[in-house]
């Protein structure tokens, strides 16, 4: 009976150390954290984005299996909201540029004017989509 359960927490643990590790390698390669550093003009910190990353996702899992409960932390939900709102942006931001998925459309299209408020239209939709989404899922 001990020995199941050790084998299938040490199947659990490699499992899914082995998923982390590639989508922090998907990340990586997608060039999401080098790029907002190149912008930012912040280069030198490029490990301590990383290392940031790497902690946000170990913590949000210990935090999702444990279901750890931050007392009076409610006014933190909206700045993770943010926060992650940002990462996801510029994680498919990079995707869609690795992708070179607007090129292909404007150069379909012929629209050369209003790519700005493409960008912003789609920036908004999926901000008023995730708003909703998570309104009526715990605004209740």
């Amino acid at each position: 009976m001990w020995a199941r359960q050790i084998l299938l927490i040490i199947i659990g643990l490699s499992s899914g150390m082995i998923v982390a590790g590639g989508l922090f390698s998907f990340i990586s390669g997608l060039g999401v954290v080098s790029d907002l550093a190149d912008r930012t003009h912040t280069g030198e910190h490029v490990m301590l984005y990383e290392d940031a990353i790497t902690l946000g996702g170990i913590l949000g899992n210990a935090f999702w299996i444990f279901q750890v409960s931050i007392p009076k932390a409610g006014w933190l939900l909206p700045v993770f909201g943010l926060l992650a709102g940002i990462f996801t942006g510029c994680w498919a931001m990079a995707l869609a540029e690795m992708l070179d998925v607007f090129p292909i459309f404007v150069r379909r299209t012929k629209v050369l004017r209003c790519i700005p408020w493409a960008i912003l239209g789609t920036a908004i939709g999926k901000c008023l989509g995730s708003f909703l989404f998570f309104y009526q899922r715990w605004g209740r």
